[in-house]
């Protein structure tokens, strides 16, 4: 097969990639904002189907944003799971308008996440360990102990080093971590509360809805009214 055109300077894809791995929304949302995603000139052919063709480059920038952040300090799962949930969710679209939202909303979504990671603060190993237990686990129902133990350290110790390093308690990050996601899938996905709260590991409905409300202070299926809409708008940060 003959290509023919230029591709575009490796350069420019790699300043907007170390844009988002560095957390530098004004540069990832003027990208947005300008549509260079949709400005194809200069980039490679993957199909000959318009469609099937920007899904490909779609799924290429979600790889190397994946790869890129998780280099720049992202947790490895949390990296991965979002990849995995982006690339499921491309497959289903069916216009070319809807790529570019999707596209929008994931490369934002990533720079957010790099956006609020302290990359000064550089955390113990056995909080590291920690923290990717948590991710890997995040559809289990899990106690400290059990963190701790793949932690290689005490509960006691666990707790004290989440105090002095994260500010919060073990329990606490776990409900955090399991409320974002659920937060996620009320917003992106079909799932209903009670497979969402099972799909997370929790005892039941009514214990997940605690936990919800506890942590955003709105229950999910308010939380779904008010935000799920909102699917395919990019919106400003505040």
């Amino acid at each position: 097969m003959t290509c023919t055109g230029k591709h575009r300077p490796s350069d420019v894809e790699i300043t907007f990639f170390e844009a988002v791995a560095r957390g530098d929304l004004r540069t990832v949302r003027q990208n947005c904002v300008e549509h260079r995603f949709l400005q194809r000139d200069g980039v490679g052919r993957l199909s000959r189907d318009p469609l099937r063709n920007l899904k490909y480059h779609f799924i290429v920038t979600v790889a190397v944003m994946t790869r890129m952040c998780i280099q720049n300090g992202m947790i490895e799962e949390e990296a991965f799971r979002l990849s995995d949930y982006y690339i499921l969710k491309v497959d289903t679209i069916q216009s070319l308008d809807e790529v570019e939202n999707l596209h929008d909303i994931a490369v934002l979504d990533y720079t957010r996440k790099m956006h609020a990671i302290d990359t000064s603060m550089i955390r113990s190993k056995p909080v590291n360990d920690a923290i990717n237990y948590i991710y890997v686990h995040l559809s289990d129902p899990m106690t400290v102990s059990e963190v701790a133990k793949a932690a290689g350290i005490t509960p006691s110790y666990l707790s004290r080093l989440f105090r002095r390093e994260l500010g919060i308690s073990v329990g606490t990050y776990i409900h955090q971590r399991k409320v974002d996601t659920a937060a996620h899938l009320l917003k992106f996905s079909d799932y209903s509360t009670v497979e969402i709260a099972n799909r997370l590991g929790f005892s039941s409905q009514s214990h997940f809805i605690q936990v919800f409300r506890e942590e955003l202070g709105i229950t999910p299926k308010k939380y779904r009214e008010k935000y799920g809409k909102l699917e395919w708008i990019v919106r400003q940060d505040t």
